[in-house]
């Protein structure tokens, strides 16, 4: 496959290309409304198709402008070539036609014989619109795009394979492991992750940024700005940088628009760099710390499934944070995302500032409003930031898991009246904090895994709370520590 390269080009030529997903639309919506009128027209043969001769000039100059801009569009090299040679062919091709049938409509309607040739070429057009637009979309959207939701028994009859099952309405595939031990990282693990939520744009009909992420080849290659994975390094490597960088920046991966990691997503691609980035390793060949080996049980049991219950909090309509506020909480490198475009939620993530404690966290005042999720797993808080945090009015989930906090820091934050998810993994909490997580009134689920609290503190706390979904992790024996793999302590 030969790669364009666009330097040398001048940006107006790039400019322009960007147009080309707009303006294709023109020439197709035309020659389909000419179609229209032609086929429920009741006048003479000749008048049918003097009436749509304008349009059809109108289709063909429409469809010579879109191909300049397809051929400026096409110089990013960002188009696998031979699915691009097709598209560009079959572009001209209807533009020659509509032009070509512009010219029967308006001079050889009359001619007995040659208007015969009119409704062929009306057919033959319609063939090269549908073949023109199927082939631009595999180019923009992968070879799948028109099969991907396909329903049944019609994937069978085309031998296309069974669609997974989706976990919501948005997000893409849930990816689980039966056999852990079996398992590889990279095949079973980061693959699935990358595909479902990089090769759209990274694959080989489309390598935006000259890069491809469809085979190990290829991700080890890098694209235009260089290599984008450092084995062993993940913070010096783009890939991690990128899909760490804030949501609303102009480089975060995936763009805007686009599906983006989860969290536990962005761990195990962080912890897949930092051993080494094998792509033949088996994920028990690879050592892995406590925080690792919550989030593998996660996948093993089908455990990442979001649940359907929406917040009454979400409901309601609130002013925006500042960009100001926004912008002096973001400078400790702590992840501020709006949840959604109509609502001025925010949720605050400190997967990317394990460094940050109770002072820098003294920000999040300035959002309080607006904070409804505040994910602080891993980071050096205390009992005094729960202790602040218990005012926050909008609070519904908060990620306290391997921190340093104490039961006494819960029996502040018992005070959060809407509170739904509380994920204590890798705490030292006992049993003498079940008395302040039960006095929590809006609690629905809490996580407990490799916590200090006891099968009677669990007990206790079903009591009191009958209704609370309490999540104490794998249960028997796990798969990998059979096998003797030497187990990192959590940083």
């Amino acid at each position: 496959m030969i790669l364009l390269d666009v330097e040398g080009i001048p940006d107006w030529v790039l400019f322009f290309g960007h147009f080309h997903p707009m303006l294709v639309h023109l020439p197709i919506g035309m020659l389909l409304m000419g179609m229209i009128l032609y086929g429920f027209s009741k006048k003479e043969e000749a008048q049918r198709q003097a009436s749509i001769a304008s349009i059809l000039w109108s289709t063909g100059i429409a469809a010579l402008i879109s191909c300049a801009m397809g051929w400026c569009l096409s110089l990013t090299g960002e188009y696998d070539m031979d699915a691009l040679f097709i598209h560009q062919w079959l572009g001209i091709s209807l533009a020659l036609s509509s032009l070509a049938l512009a010219y029967m409509a308006q001079f050889w309607s009359q001619d007995s014989l040659m208007s015969r040739f009119f409704k062929p070429g009306l057919s033959l057009a319609f063939i090269l619109v549908m073949w023109t637009g199927h082939v631009g979309g595999n180019l923009t959207h992968g070879s799948d795009y028109l099969s991907t939701y396909l329903p049944q028994p019609w994937r069978n009859w085309l031998g296309i394979a069974p669609r997974e099952q989706e976990s919501d309405g948005k997000s893409v595939s849930r990816i689980t492991i039966k056999n852990l031990q079996e398992a590889l990282i990279y095949q079973d693990l980061i693959q699935p992750t990358l595909k479902q939520k990089c090769w759209s744009c990274h694959n080989a009909e489309k390598q935006k940024g000259k890069l491809r992420m469809d085979s190990p080849e290829y991700f080890l290659k890098g694209g235009a700005n260089g290599v984008i994975l450092l084995a062993g390094k993940p913070e010096e490597s783009d890939l991690i940088k990128r899909i760490l960088l804030d949501p609303s920046h102009e480089d975060h991966m995936p763009p805007k628009g686009k599906v983006n990691l989860t969290e536990d997503e962005i761990i195990l691609l962080q912890w897949w760099v930092k051993e080494g980035a094998h792509f033949n390793k088996k994920i028990s060949e690879i050592p892995y710390n406590a925080r690792i080996k919550t989030v593998l049980t996660k996948y093993t049991q089908g455990g990442n499934q979001q649940e359907a219950h929406v917040s009454p909090i979400l409901k309601e309509n609130i002013p925006p944070a500042s960009d100001a506020d926004i912008d002096k909480v973001r400078r400790h490198q702590v992840l501020v995302i709006a949840l959604s475009k109509e609502k001025s939620f925010l949720e605050v993530n400190a997967i990317n500032a394990k460094q940050v404690g109770d002072k820098e966290l003294q920000d999040l005042d300035d959002i309080k409003d607006q904070l409804v999720s505040l994910k602080l797993g891993g980071t050096n808080i205390s009992d005094a930031l729960l202790q602040q945090i218990s005012a926050y009015p909008r609070l519904i989930h908060l990620q306290l898991d391997h921190t340093k906090i104490s039961h006494r820091g819960l029996s502040y934050i018992s005070s959060l009246k809407h509170l739904e998810t509380l994920n204590l993994v890798g705490t030292s909490i006992g049993d003498e904090g079940v008395l302040a997580i039960a006095q929590m009134p809006a609690l629905r689920k809490i996580y407990l895994w490799q916590s200090k609290v006891s099968e009677q503190g669990i007990k206790l706390l079903q009591k009191k709370m009958p209704k609370l979904v309490i999540d104490q992790g794998w249960k028997g024996k796990w798969p990998l520590d059979t096998l003797n793999i030497p187990i990192k302590k959590p940083e």
